[in-house]
């Protein structure tokens, strides 16, 4: 059995790892590119192989289009913004995860799809691919389910906005462990 070193190779693209929120560059984001990093993605946890999972990829030839279906869907007065904001990436991957028929599994299948979420994002991040997960309110908006095809059984977890980019953003320091970490005691 192989030793591992103090640090493994996955810390480290843990502890690099960035979400990249704008200054993309003009490279675009493969649909080939994105499946391929799903297809590890999805071995994330995943309570009873349930894979509650589905995809839909908006790439560089339906973004305008899906920009302003969804911006639609806001006030009049922030239409223009959220157009230009969703035309920000240079693709878009809307993650959508069946809720599960009770608490306990609509739990579950969050905690599987979050973990595939982050696996997502770590391979993509060694990619030099830039990834932020968004939950913005249009997430929860019936009428944008309905332009997704989201059914009644499935809820929208949020778009993984994508892109290359040239420039790191700053590096932001964690809360100590040792701040939010206690040993049980019995009293």
């Amino acid at each position: 059995m192989q030793v591992l070193k103090q640090e493994t190779e996955i810390a480290e693209v843990i502890r690099e790892r960035r979400s990249i929120k704008k200054g993309y560059n003009n490279h675009y984001v493969k649909e080939d590119t994105v499946t391929d990093l799903l297809e590890d993605a999805i071995w994330a946890p995943t309570h009873g192989m349930r894979q509650p999972w589905r995809f839909v990829f908006i790439g560089e030839n339906q973004k305008q289009e899906f920009a302003k279906r969804i911006a639609s869907t806001y006030p009049e007065e922030r239409q223009a913004n959220r157009e230009s904001y969703l035309n920000e990436p240079s693709a878009i991957l809307v993650v959508i995860m069946e809720k599960g028929d009770n608490q306990k599994k609509q739990d579950e299948n969050f905690g599987a799809t979050a973990c595939m979420i982050q696996n997502f994002q770590l391979l993509a991040w060694e990619r030099h691919l830039g990834v932020v997960w968004k939950t913005n309110p249009h997430i929860y908006d019936s009428k944008v389910e309905e332009i997704l095809q989201v059914n009644e059984e499935e809820r929208i977890v949020g778009f993984l906005h994508m892109g290359y980019f040239d420039e790191l953003p700053t590096k932001k320091e964690r809360i100590p462990v040792r701040d939010k970490f206690s040993t049980f005691q019995v009293v």
